[in-house]
């Protein structure tokens, strides 16, 4: 309903510019339609495209949908309510082993650390065996999976058997983390970044850990998912906002003043958060050519599937031809 009152409101914008000005003014082709959590990090990048017109320059508009969860988002996608959600390359993968054809782009690489107070004695994966561990996204969470392969490889020992995991919501997490209920706290990116600029000390990264596992380099964690159906219609309108997506990371990645305009949106409340912040983020946008992160997210993949087994990964054992956008692919 809020989308259809939005294109109400600009046909009627439409005609009154039309009446008055006896010609019509050139609109973008298309609409994009993207759900997203309503303070989730992606909207940094979405706000920065529409800010700078970005979508208008290549051909499409984009509409934003703020949701309250996760399942809202990828509801929205399913039911045609909107035409993208962000999430990650092993929910879309599952979903194409069930038949449903989603496709994946890298958003990005930006993961989750384990982070332990200043004064810790905590220096290593090695130090962390029977410490009572924080962990955002519940038992199947990938960078909790990953640490428990690499310290069963590396020091012969499993977190979930003898380690104290808490599970729980990352600002409550976090929260514990501050208070010294934990010894160590396993959080989503932007959440670690915090802690960091509290003088937390990151002790291992998700992705740290998968390249100690095998990986060549990072692995976007999150990306635009869509359905490819619908991509093959409007292909043109998918490269436009591929191409905008790239345009806002240049500007993040390169101007501090964009983040000053983010400042309110980050919810940093002081210099050192915003610039630990920036940081994280731009370490995660992705720069490394696509055939190599494919395979190595091929690679985690199947590292992952031996770990979480069927309850993480379900029907396929390896990524599902296809996770990745073919368009994306073969060449932009």
């Amino acid at each position: 309903m809020r989308l259809l009152l939005r294109a109400a409101g600009r046909l009627a914008a439409l005609l009154a510019l039309v009446t008055a000005m006896g010609s019509v003014p050139t609109l973008a082709a298309d609409d994009v339609r993207v759900a997203v959590l309503k303070f989730g990090t992606v909207n940094w990048e979405l706000s920065t495209i529409q800010r700078h017109d970005l979508d208008r320059q290549h051909g499409f508009t984009l509409e934003v949908l703020e949701l309250a969860g996760d399942q809202a988002t990828k509801v929205a996608l399913q039911t045609g309510e909107v035409d993208m959600i962000v999430s990650d390359w092993l929910w879309v993968s599952r979903q194409r082993a069930e038949g449903r054809p989603y496709t994946f782009v890298p958003f990005s690489s930006s993961v989750g650390a384990l982070m332990v107070p200043p004064d810790s004695e905590i220096r290593s994966l090695a130090d962390i065996r029977g410490k009572k561990i924080a962990v955002a996204g519940g038992p199947l969470d990938k960078g909790w999976l990953l640490l428990r392969g690499l310290t069963r490889r590396d020091y012969g020992f499993d977190l979930e058997a003898e380690n104290e995991a808490v599970y729980g919501a990352p600002p409550l997490l976090a929260k514990k983390a501050e208070q010294g209920e934990v010894d160590a706290v396993l959080n989503y990116w932007h959440y670690s970044a915090r802690l960091e600029a509290k003088g937390f000390r990151r002790i291992i990264g998700a992705n740290e850990a998968a390249m100690a596992l095998g990986a060549e380099g990072p692995v976007s964690a999150i990306g635009y998912v869509f359905d490819e159906d619908w991509a093959a219609r409007n292909t043109e309108t998918v490269r436009g906002f591929v191409a905008a997506s790239r345009d806002a990371k240049e500007l993040l990645r390169r101007s501090d003043a964009e983040w000053e305009v983010l400042r309110e949106m980050t919810g940093a409340n002081d210099d050192a958060t915003l610039a630990a912040l920036r940081e994280r983020f731009r370490e995660g946008i992705p720069s490394r050519p696509l055939s190599e992160e494919i395979a190595d997210t091929a690679r985690v993949y199947d590292l992952l599937a031996e770990l979480g087994g069927d309850k993480l990964v379900g029907r396929s054992e390896t990524m599902a031809p296809g996770t990745f956008w073919p368009v994306l692919v073969n060449g932009y």
